[in-house]
């Protein structure tokens, strides 16, 4: 009987669950996000078919056992799978590692880690999950533990996190995805669905273009640009994105800054792209990647 033990990133929006043989990943389950119903059903859940899975392409045996589980992110938040709470800035990843919460759910132990937070010129901010990312992505990448770095992580709350010497010492956060999400999908910017002309990327473009203005104002293009000149709605949608994450980026980094980007391949790409048309350069950190390499380290130190 094999023995395996699982890592999770329950963020706002979706749970990813990865289940390890060693280090091997076997298999993977998604789901709704940390706040979105009973947190505790959706992880019992998943972790019930796992427990009882039949032999599946020779990869997951029946009847294996599941060790343990190590989540990170917004399971930790009130009102989520079981409110852990924030190690404070200046943190390394003994410091963040040094508390989390425990519990059992389906008959398996459950760690869930605690967040980051921070006051950063008198501000308040805190982050859950995206400081496994960042741990993870130094531990792939030793040379990023040395000296200063720039870090940004977008998503629907984007991080901009600075660290010195393997420590993050502050953070701040643009909620520009959830802002998105609410402006094209919920307001009358982007218009009906009916047809017109252009594509995301060339809203994109010009979201850019516009995006040192102030926002209020630049916004209505997208709905002026579909009733006047023919936009489709998925250049609305484009127009929108660029200049949220052009604004984001012209406010945190001056010209010439390097960047390190975590997370989703095609957002990243994006705020790449930002970033270069004021003279950036930007490495770029699979999210999933990092987030593994993270959450490996917390049961390695907890091991």
């Amino acid at each position: 009987m094999s023995v395996n033990y699982v890592l999770g990133d329950w963020g706002t929006t979706r749970l990813r669950l990865f289940r390890l043989d060693g280090e091997d990943v076997v298999a993977r389950l998604d789901g709704p996000g940390a706040l979105e119903g009973n947190a505790q059903e959706a992880l019992a859940e998943r972790l019930e078919l796992w427990k009882a899975a039949n032999e599946q392409s020779g990869v997951v045996q029946s009847g294996a056992v599941l060790a343990e589980v190590v989540l990170c992110g917004m399971a930790g938040a009130p009102g989520a799978l079981v409110a852990a709470g924030y190690a404070a800035c200046p943190a390394d990843a003994a410091k963040w590692l040094s508390s989390r919460t425990e519990l059992e759910v389906a008959g398996v132990p459950v760690s869930v880690l605690p967040g980051l937070s921070c006051h950063a010129d008198g501000v308040p901010e805190v982050m859950r999950g995206e400081e496994a990312q960042v741990f993870g992505a130094l531990a792939l990448h030793p040379e990023l533990a040395e000296g200063e770095h720039l870090i940004a992580l977008p998503g629907t709350h984007c991080k901009w996190v600075t660290v010195k010497d393997g420590t993050i010492t502050g953070f701040r956060t643009h909620p520009t995805g959830e802002l998105f999400a609410l402006l094209a999908g919920k307001s009358t910017l982007t218009g009906p669905d009916t047809p017109g002309e252009g594509t995301v990327d060339e809203g994109f473009a010009r979201g850019l273009e516009r995006c040192g203005e102030p926002l209020t104002g630049a916004l209505f293009e997208a709905r002026g640009a579909r009733m006047l000149d023919g936009r489709s709605k998925d250049w609305s949608r484009g127009y929108i994105s660029g200049l949220l994450i052009g604004g984001e980026v012209a406010a945190r980094v001056q010209p010439g800054t390097s960047v390190i980007l975590i997370g989703d391949p095609a957002l990243s790409a994006l705020y790449d792209r930002a970033l270069e048309g004021i003279g950036c350069t930007a490495r770029r950190i699979d999210g999933d990647a990092a987030v593994l390499a993270g959450l490996r380290i917390a049961k390695e130190l907890r091991a």
